[in-house]
């Protein structure tokens, strides 16, 4: 049997935070909660509960000149494919 504190901790570990696109809804990959911090640092919110950005080539340019994670990056620009944008938000599952 599990003590409480490590069963709290399990259960915290096996969070995960979906992408999806905004616009269609598909899922387009999870991402780590420091790599979920590092974009709610640098990005602008409209609101404290705002879980959407929106991104184009140049802000993942600007974003790599930041420090961003590669896998990170890979994923977004994926995402973005050759469109000029696109919104993205997060949950956790």
């Amino acid at each position: 049997m599990l003590r409480s504190g490590a069963q709290r901790t399990y259960l915290e570990t096996s969070i995960v935070i979906q992408l999806y696109d905004n616009a269609t809804g598909d899922a387009l990959g999870s991402v780590t909660d420091e790599q979920l911090q590092f974009l709610i640092d640098q990005l602008e919110e409209e609101s404290s509960d705002d879980r959407d950005y929106y991104f184009n080539p140049a802000t993942l340019d600007l974003l790599e000149t930041r420090g961003a994670d590669p896998d990170l990056v890979a994923l977004l620009r994926k995402a973005i494919g050759d469109k000029e944008g696109v919104e993205i938000r997060w949950s956790r599952q």
